[in-house]
């Protein structure tokens, strides 16, 4: 019942902030991509401060957050995953799904904030708009953050790495710094449950690698660090 309550509580905490600041801060988007990123980051402070005080959810970085133009690539398990990578990293560009872009005000200050967007059906014109895409982002000497997932996984789930990361990998041309979370432990969608989120920081791969021998050690690094943080 405690547990039902402080989530019901985190809930109404998270949606209150999140229309509030939307409507508020609507007028940003005529602005300096760099308004946007604040807002983003302050909305992030936000959440966590009531995921904090509600729902009694706190977190830990492990390892050096990366700097410059680079790679993340990251386990994911849940929301907060993308909110907390974007307050630790400096101004990333996430890479997601094209539809996210769709939904009112997310998908709007997503896109002011430089996503880079993949339309899955689109085949290899969609990695060649990503590529150029991702090569503005760390012309500029900023990181791009990807799930090479693609999606969700509950703690435990078999891995299911997609090749659109060797993909960006390759075109890039940059270090990949692998990341491994245990979040799904704690935000299990409605229900938060009480504890520390740790996200872990991994050693970087050097770029150069061939295709299958990225993907092997991506994948291996996150599972097996992703693997010590699950109880």
């Amino acid at each position: 019942m405690i547990l039902w309550l402080r989530s019901a509580l985190f809930m109404l905490w998270f949606l209150a902030i999140t229309a509030i600041l939307s409507l508020i801060f609507l007028p940003v988007l005529v602005l300096p991509r760099g308004a946007t990123v604040w807002l983003a980051r302050f909305w992030s402070r936000l959440t966590f401060w009531g995921l904090k005080v509600l729902a009694g959810i706190g977190f830990e970085v492990r390892g050096t957050p990366p700097k410059g133009a680079v790679l993340v690539a990251s386990k994911h398990m849940s929301m907060w995953d993308t909110m907390a990578l974007y307050l630790v990293l400096d101004q990333p560009a996430i890479v997601l799904k094209r539809e996210l872009l769709r939904i009112p005000f997310y998908g709007w200050f997503v896109w002011k904030a430089t996503a880079i967007a993949i339309d899955r059906a689109a085949g290899a014109s969609a990695l060649r708009k990503m590529s150029a895409a991702a090569r503005d982002v760390l012309s500029q000497g900023r990181p791009i953050l990807i799930f090479p997932e693609g999606t969700r996984k509950k703690p435990g789930t078999a891995p299911d790495y997609r090749p659109g990361v060797a993909g960006l990998y390759a075109l890039a041309g940059v270090a990949c710094v692998p990341a491994a979370l245990n979040s799904g432990l704690y935000w299990t969608g409605f229900l938060k449950r009480p504890g520390i989120i740790v996200l872990e920081f991994l050693e970087p791969i050097a770029p150069g690698l061939k295709r299958e021998a990225f993907m092997s050690l991506l994948e291996t690094r996150i599972e097996a660090a992703t693997k010590k943080l699950l109880p």
